[in-house]
């Protein structure tokens, strides 16, 4: 089965994909909707896992999720592709093999169901939802419209003496800065394509975004009201897109991290969005560098910081964030990775990945329309045609597609850009913690006396608690021992349920020169009084690191 690289999918195609792959691998997915948006879509998550191998929430969990922004699908086609890539390699690949074995992974592709297909469906942009907000009806000025009828909504540049912009000398399709000094030319304000609403004549400001939310302001870490930050919502989860994730994430604490894929800048990005590094525990803050540079080997995409590299103005922050959200509350290791970037494409060397937008040189817009003649055909660029605009009299209309050029990678690049992100997601689920059995003992001490020794050991590369922050948080319980006996037998001594504290994996090993400590195992043992050939059964639970279980047989030729 071949996946379709050749336009990004609605939501009944998604619906559809998801059955499809059902039908065909029943026992390594699983479907179910955990919830319904606000125009009453049910909201679908894919649970992926081999369910003869247990259940999935007796696993290591890892989440993924895209479209929390309407128009950023590239993340869709992503997590789709991880889905297919699992199972049709599913006994061929080995870390598919291991990874849908031993773990379980929960994949919500399209949170923005509602405003998505709007997206894809309409000429319109929006942020998240089409519910109206923070204003019930539509505010006076310029609002986007698709005025000429071509399906795009563009650019419109209408000449003004006191206009910011002028055409480009080396490409006039180019629109650059006027030069401070400069005067006697001709210059132009540009404009989204749009209508004015209540135009008087003489103002021409731009009206609020009727459908302003931003469901990545809307999660609880240090939420702010939309005073403060736009699109914030009314409450923390007050949309039934986001707490609906919220609802899933409370009963499944097996959940270790997550990515969750947005558009456009390719780079990774780590918490926090409000604080600077130092204010990370020391051993967190040293696995996601570690975790970020194994990104960066397996995408090329380089992994930073969004308070110190990130921000869109240098003077505000960033609230109500997923990513902040699911590291700080849970505890999870995870990121926010922007997919895709034009301009990186295009082979230009930008100056931050926030400051380029904010200025760069005009050869700059050369090289990408460049770009866009020579792989897109010219088709990412509009050029510009006169129109005659119903309120603003003679304007010319053009510009970048933007929906699919800077928003969205063009489908060319889908293949390699998926075939990337599918590598680092299988990589960063493979470090989750990862119970096992290291001995399991049974011997006759005398008579119908017996000892069970058992040893579990870690074999995941991060601790049974995923990060330290979880256990600042008392996200996770202490792994526990119970040991459940047939009738004949009884304890003479130990608990019939202990507790066994949490157990490190790798991770902390990296950060040394030279790491002896055997911090991975650990020993229970119990003295159990029974009739010889009866079985003991034995089960160790743990939140995050998964279950085991086995049965011991009481053997009297096992003697010490």
């Amino acid at each position: 089965m071949d996946f379709d690289f050749s336009h990004y999918f609605t939501y009944a195609e998604i619906v559809a994909f998801l059955e499809r792959y059902q039908a065909q691998y029943p026992n390594l997915i699983a479907l179910e909707t955990i919830g319904k948006s606000y125009e009453g879509r049910d909201i679908w998550l894919a649970t992926l896992t081999n369910q003869n191998t247990g259940d999935a929430i007796a696993k290591p969990g890892y989440w993924l999720d895209a479209n929390t922004h309407a128009g950023e699908v590239t993340g869709s086609a992503v997590v789709l592709y991880i889905l297919h890539y699992l199972l049709t390699t599913y006994g061929e690949d080995a870390q598919s093999v291991r990874l849908l074995d031993g773990y379980t992974v929960y994949i919500l592709p399209r949170i923005t169901v509602d405003g998505s297909e709007k997206y894809l469906t309409t000429p319109y942009l929006l942020r998240s939802s089409p519910r109206p907000y923070p204003h019930p009806e539509p505010k006076d000025g310029l609002y986007q419209e698709d005025i000429n009828g071509d399906g795009l909504i563009l650019d419109m540049r209408v000449k003004d003496p006191c206009g910011a912009w002028k055409k480009c000398e080396e490409d006039p399709r180019a629109m650059v800065r006027r030069e401070p000094e400069e005067f006697g030319g001709e210059y132009y304000t540009v404009f989204s394509e749009g209508l004015i609403r209540n135009y008087d004549g003489y103002e021409i400001p731009a009206a609020p975004r009727f459908e302003g939310l931003d469901f990545n302001r809307n999660y609880p870490f240090q939420w702010q009201t939309e005073s403060e930050q736009r699109g914030a919502g009314d409450f923390p989860y007050s949309e039934p897109e986001t707490r609906a994730e919220a609802e899933f994430w409370r009963s499944h604490n097996n959940i270790n991290s997550f990515i969750t894929y947005h558009t456009y800048s390719a780079v990774i990005l780590r918490p926090y969005s409000t604080h600077a590094d130092d204010h990370f525990p020391t051993a967190d803050l040293d696995l996601y560098q570690f975790v970020g540079d194994k990104g960066k080997e397996i995408t090329g995409y380089e992994c930073v910081s969004v308070y110190h590299d990130f921000r869109y103005d240098p003077k505000s922050f960033t609230t109500g964030s997923m990513d902040d959200h699911g590291y700080d509350n849970f505890g999870w290791l995870g990121f926010t990775v922007e997919l895709w970037d034009a301009a990186t494409a295009a082979g230009i060397e930008k100056n931050g990945y926030v400051e380029w937008f904010r200025w760069h040189p005009p050869s700059d817009e050369v090289k990408l329309l460049q770009w866009s003649d020579e792989e897109l055909d010219g088709k990412g660029f509009i050029d510009w045609q006169p129109f005659e605009h119903p309120q603003l009299g003679p304007v010319e209309i053009g510009g970048w597609d933007f929906k699919n050029v800077w928003q969205n990678a063009p489908e060319k690049y889908l293949p390699e850009l998926c075939e990337k992100q599918a590598k680092f997601a299988i990589a960063h689920a493979l470090m989750s913690p990862k119970l096992a059995f290291s001995r399991v003992e049974c011997v006759a001490v005398s008579g119908d006396v017996y000892r069970i020794f058992v040893q579990i050991e870690n074999q995941g590369f991060l601790p049974t608690y995923s990060t330290e922050k979880a256990l600042e948080r008392k996200q996770v319980e202490p792994i526990r021992a119970v040991i459940e006996l047939p009738l004949g037998c009884s304890l003479v001594t130990g608990k019939a349920e202990q507790t066994l504290g949490q157990l490190a994996g790798r991770s902390n090993k990296y950060t040394r020169a030279r790491a002896s400590e055997i911090d991975y195992r650990r020993k229970v043992e119990w003295v159990i009084q029974g009739v010889a050939g009866s079985e003991v059964e034995l089960r160790i639970l743990s939140d995050r690191a998964g279950h085991l279980a086995t049965s011991i047989e009481l053997n009297p030729d096992s003697v010490i």
